[in-house]
């Protein structure tokens, strides 16, 4: 498995370009601006995206999904379905025009938990975690160790819960119960800044150890 991170919009969300090393087949999670170069970057390596991930439904993180679409037809767009509201009311927040978004295509297909979407030889474990958005989800990947964690968690902080919509008493919960379960060298991908570990979440995150209340 081959990871690319292309920072895009002015607020700096990690896309991800993730594909299998032999067949070229990929995926791009969060594609929340700047579609051309993400475009690019998938022709220029020939990788053919077969899944256009929203981890959720912020315009973000999906204003290049038009852009993807109309490039790469076959590749289906998925989200998880409490966050289909969002993705169809994205274009509303006042933020879309900064960040040059484009209104979405309806998804071609949701996930739920526990669900795996796969292609070539790599595998993406679906892990719901409501609290930034009621369908915010995880994506882990066994092999190699890695989890894209979206707007869930991030080094040294978790995601927003005053937007709408948002679910502020499951944030913490979400993580503690199914993210912070698996192994501590587990690298976390988060939607935007830098990478972290489980462990290192465990023991230094302050929303984590309690000496911040969210709400």
């Amino acid at each position: 498995m081959r990871i690319e991170t292309v920072v895009v919009g002015p607020l700096e969300v990690n896309c991800y370009i993730i594909w299998d090393a032999e067949t070229k087949e990929g995926a791009v999670i969060d594609p929340g601006a700047e579609g051309k170069r993400i475009i690019r970057i998938l022709e220029v390596e020939g990788i053919t995206p077969l899944y256009i991930i929203n981890t959720h439904g912020h315009v973000d993180h999906i204003g290049a999904n038009k852009d993807l679409k109309e490039a790469f037809p076959e590749a289906k767009l998925i989200i998880h379905p409490k966050d289909i509201p969002l993705l169809e009311n994205a274009m509303n927040s006042f933020i879309a025009p900064m960040v040059g978004a484009k209104p979405s295509p309806e998804p071609d297909e949701t996930f739920e938990e526990g669900d795996t979407v796969k292609f070539g030889s790599v595998e993406l474990k679906v892990i719901h975690t409501p609290g930034h958005t009621p369908g915010s989800v995880c994506l882990y990947n066994e092999e190699k160790g890695i989890m894209f964690t979206g707007d869930t968690l991030f080094a040294g902080s978790v995601g927003r819960v005053d937007l709408p919509m948002a679910e502020p008493e499951k944030l913490i919960p979400s993580i503690k119960e199914k993210i912070l379960i698996y192994p501590d060298d587990t690298v976390i991908l988060p939607g935007h800044g830098p990478e972290s570990t489980i462990g290192q979440e465990k023991r230094y995150n302050p929303f984590l150890r309690g000496s911040i209340i969210l709400f």
